[in-house]
């Protein structure tokens, strides 16, 4: 392919898209930063800013070749860097369908990065700084880049010989439910328990500390996801825009589900109930956005929103202390999304269709629109292999980070909150505020820690 065959619309959609999705992770932070307790809130946001650095390093040293080279000896298990490294190989005249190289490498970072950044939900509060940089980096290496390589590299895109998922067992994910959302909440899972429950965890309140950054969060998501979504189409077409709609109105009935479902369990409509829909619901219709009819993606935001409501809880039961419900959202909602494409999948979407090198097109059909259990079964080998992986490696990466150096934050500084412990920093300066002492049986009383200017 040259030059003369990139598509300046195709090029601007898919550059606009890569903007959307690295917004996404800015959106992620303030998301995370208002669910977790006041003196906490610099140290989650710097999480998943610090994570745009290692992983954007990364993805331009070595990633993308992991990701999309060539697969190593053609068994479609991780891709060759060697031609990549530096981005050497993806520069000039380098092309990925109707895209410069470039334009793609720029689009699958913000994925990368994101998916990173999620697991960071489940150790919020009590992982030192310095342990979850080696993790970012030590988890985007041996996780990530693999399983992005098994799902999203096609054979003939941006390489030759691509991943097993995508080209040898079929799997239906169109943006991302497996090597991300499941592959996320796994993992969240896995350090959950290597680092074990916050102190008070089960038996003190540990409410957001600011649902207003919480919705803020939530809406900048819902916003970038369109470009992850609708972007995943690598071109300004019809399948963007199925994409577009689909990924609205799952989101839209995930909210109102999740909304209903704590209604009935605990008498109320909460925000952070709103907010934790609106995700579940993107999560869940990422895998299937290509690939349901709109009233089908209705259908897969009404469970997700029911399950991933009801998922949340189960922490408590199990005693595994997933701080922001990475494990409920992302893990639940994404094999919710990937295995309901083996019942939705319509022949009337778009990204069912697939044509050979011969020219013959298949279609693929879900159970409910008349096929068979193959696609399913297809579905389950896809989302439970990239499951059991990504559990087994980071298990083992936690493990290796606790015998290499300190990865929780000392009893105190958890209980007082880890931004001066780990940032010499606090998200709220409240010393410019004049405090009013009082006196009680004649002696002078202070409502603050200790002031530096009190109002006698």
């Amino acid at each position: 392919m040259t030059l003369l065959e990139i598509s300046s619309g195709d090029t601007a959609w898919v550059l606009a898209s890569a903007a959307l999705v690295l917004l996404m992770t800015p959106g992620l932070a303030m998301f995370y930063g208002g669910m977790v307790r006041a003196n906490s809130t610099l140290n989650m946001i710097m999480m998943s800013f610090v994570t745009m650095g290692t992983v954007g390093v990364m993805w331009a040293l070595y990633g993308y070749g992991m990701s999309f080279g060539d697969s190593v000896g053609g068994a479609g298990i991780i891709g060759n860097p060697i031609p990549l490294l530096g981005l050497q190989g993806a520069m000039g005249d380098a092309t990925a369908g109707t895209l410069p190289a470039m334009a793609f490498v720029a689009f699958q970072a913000g994925f990368a990065i994101i998916a990173v950044a999620l697991v960071s939900g489940a150790v919020a509060d009590r992982m030192t700084f310095p342990a979850w940089i080696l993790f970012t980096i030590l988890w985007g290496t041996l996780v990530y880049f693999p399983a992005a390589h098994w799902v999203f590299a096609f054979d003939g895109f941006a390489a030759a010989k691509g991943g097993w998922i995508a080209n040898k067992i079929g799997v239906i994910d169109f943006a991302g439910g497996t090597a991300i959302h499941i592959n996320a909440g796994i993992a969240a899972l896995m350090m959950a328990i290597v680092l074990k429950p916050r102190i008070g965890f089960g038996s003190k309140p540990m409410r957001p500390h600011n649902m207003t950054l919480v919705m803020l969060g939530a809406g900048i998501l819902w916003f970038g996801w369109f470009g992850f979504n609708a972007g995943s189409a690598l071109g300004a077409n019809g399948l963007a825009s199925h994409a577009w709609v689909t990924t609205l109105v799952a989101t839209s009935a995930a909210m109102l589900a999740w909304l209903g479902t704590e209604r009935i369990r605990d008498g109320h409509f909460t925000s952070l109930g709103a907010a934790s829909g609106v995700v579940a619901g993107l999560v869940a219709i990422t895998p299937a956005c290509s690939s349901v009819t709109p009233v089908g993606a209705i259908i897969v935001g009404v469970v997700a929103g029911v399950l991933c409501a009801l998922a949340v809880g189960l922490k408590f039961k199990f005693g595994y202390d997933d701080s922001l419900d990475v494990v409920g959202v992302h893990m639940v909602g994404g094999l919710t999304g990937t295995l309901l494409i083996g019942f939705l999948a319509s022949g009337d979407a778009p990204g069912t269709h697939f044509t050979a090198a011969d020219g013959t097109v298949t279609i693929v059909k879900g159970l409910f629109y008349g096929g068979d259990a193959s696609q399913l079964g297809k579905q389950a080998i896809g989302a439970f292999s990239v499951l059991v992986y990504s559990a087994i490696v980071t298990l083992l990466i936690g493990f290796f980070l606790k015998a290499v150096m300190k990865i929780r934050v000392a009893p105190q500084a958890e209980l007082d909150g880890i931004d001066l412990e780990e940032h010499a920093e606090v998200a709220y300066d409240l010393s410019s505020v004049r405090y009013t002492a009082y006196r009680v049986n004649q002696r002078l009383v202070i409502p603050a820690s200790k002031p530096e200017e009190v109002n006698a």
